[in-house]
């Protein structure tokens, strides 16, 4: 075997740890493996994969992507139920990737990670689990995405109240709704998806709205037996289908076509038509433009409200009593279960768990004004580490925006192995440059400029969360070949 050989075949060998077995670990997976990395761990805090699929359960809940651009290119499935899949297919369709392309055996389950420490001395990192277990590894692959740490709202006596609480993203399924008088608090994606769906069987239901979104109607037609069949046996007419949804999407998520933007305002303005309480719509009327808070879709939200039992509260709450939910104006509504929809501590990313670098340098302090990368992928003083759905790439079809990821790692990983290195890290001054343009490409997206309260921004005022582009930009910079962006670095070998 020449040394060239030799390189190659001990870089397949190299131990490569993957965070969350999620789409994002999940696809990491299968290119690695496409690849000749074989050697990978796939560590997961819950007991199946499937990441939020697995793990928010709540009534209703269906992905805002049209199913045919929310699966892999490399697995189209021609079989889903509607152009908006829900949550049981969606964690079928997972499941059945993780076992079609041999996962499962890679796959740590019920592991959570606490802490990723690199060691400059060994160019490893060392990762310690909830269970107190050590794992090393060469490469770390941080695939958890924003999605972690649930967002409780912080209320007085919420922590006392005798009755029923949960987070809706931790969905009590063994508790009955039927009967029950319910305060939900908050009115974004989630309460959107199953508040229509909770409110026929409970007695009494409160909702909390701190400020209202926009709704917009869902076009969701049902997809017939001879539908599925039809595209499942004609690939180029599946893969039109794909095309016309992809192109359809990105002509959108840049936000900046004014007849759209238009377009999208009038039929959400349409949508609140459907209450029927002239004040009441006044309440759930946003002051901000289409687009400045995430765009929701349902049908079924606003009629909910013209139910005898339902009721909207606007003033803000002040406490919790033993008895129920105190408003800001006194009035005391008793309830015996409150369900929390006030989403996720999203602009965390990483630094939920314990990370350092290259001089222990923590990455809560390397984040300190924000979280910051190079195309979300890689932060400088964290070398051999690689991010899935982090910082600013959250736009699109995140499977596909997942896939373009994957590629980039592969990538970086063979360009190491052809100069049998040990360890790479995306150059500060590339870093800097890359998120100060993207600032400026963020500022002109004129809709996330007004004043609503999002998940975007960090108390800087910096948005970390989005990508301003379409996928087909983000997709042509992740396939950019530049190995100057890179330092790059090998252990001293004993000869």
């Amino acid at each position: 075997m020449n040394a060239d050989a030799s390189i190659r075949a001990k870089a397949r060998r190299r131990r490569i740890a993957i965070i969350g077995a999620g789409p994002g670990g999940l696809c990491m997976g299968i290119k690695l493996k496409a690849a000749g990395y074989d050697d990978f761990v796939i560590i997961e805090k819950s007991a199946g994969v499937g990441g939020t699929w697995y793990n928010t359960r709540y009534p209703g809940l269906t992905c805002d992507v049209k199913s045919y651009i929310y699966d892999f290119t490399f697995e189209p499935n021609p079989r889903w139920s509607g152009h908006y899949a829900g949550q049981p297919e969606i964690l079928d369709y997972m499941e059945r990737v993780a076992t079609k392309y041999g996962l499962r055996p890679h796959l740590k389950l019920g592991a959570k990670v606490v802490a990723a420490h690199w060691s400059d001395a060994a160019a490893t990192w060392r990762l310690t689990t909830d269970g107190g277990e050590d794992i090393v590894a060469d490469v770390l692959v941080a695939a958890q995405g924003m999605f972690n740490e649930l967002n409780w709202p912080d209320i007085p006596g919420l922590d006392d109240f005798p009755g029923t609480v949960f987070h809706a993203s931790r969905w009590r399924e063994d508790h009955d709704l039927t009967n029950r008088r319910v305060a939900v608090i908050g009115t974004a994606a989630a309460a959107v998806q199953f508040v229509p769906e909770i409110a026929p069987k409970v007695e009494q239901l409160f909702v909390y709205q701190r400020s209202p979104t926009w709704v917009a109607p869902k076009e969701d037609p049902i997809l017939t037996e001879a539908d599925r069949e039809t595209l499942a046996k004609d690939p180029a007419a599946l893969a039109a289908l794909r095309r016309e949804f992809h192109d359809a999407l990105e002509g959108v998520i840049t936000f900046s076509n004014p007849h759209l933007l238009e377009a999208a305002t009038k039929a959400a303005r349409a949508n609140i038509d459907k209450v029927e309480d002239t004040s009441l719509r006044r309440k759930m009327l946003p002051s901000v433009p289409w687009g400045c808070l995430r765009p929701l879709m349902s049908n079924k939200y606003y009629p909910t409200f013209n139910l005898p039992h339902v009721e909207l509260i606007t003033g803000g709450i002040d406490h919790i009593t033993a008895d129920g939910v105190v408003s800001a104006d006194g009035t005391l509504r008793r309830v015996d279960t409150i369900i929390c929809a006030t989403g996720y501590k999203v602009r965390k990313y990483l630094t939920a768990i314990d990370v350092t670098g290259r001089g222990a340098l923590p990455l809560s302090d390397a984040w300190a004004d924000g979280p910051e990368a190079y195309l979300g992928l890689m932060t400088s003083g964290f070398p051999n580490l690689f991010m899935m759905y982090g910082p600013n790439t959250n736009n699109g079809s995140l499977l596909y925006m997942l896939e373009r990821q994957a590629d980039f790692i592969v990538a970086q990983l063979e360009l190491i192995d052809r100069e049998g290195m040990d360890w790479i890290d995306i150059r500060r001054d590339v870093q800097t440059a890359y998120n100060v343009l993207l600032q400026a490409d963020l500022d002109k997206v004129g809709v996330w400029q007004a004043s609503c309260s999002n998940y975007y921004r960090t108390e800087s005022g910096r948005i970390v969360t989005q990508w301003p582009h379409t996928m087909a930009e983000y997709k042509k910079r992740c396939e950019a070949v530049d190995d100057g962006r890179f330092e790059m670095g090998r252990l001293t070998v004993d000869a």
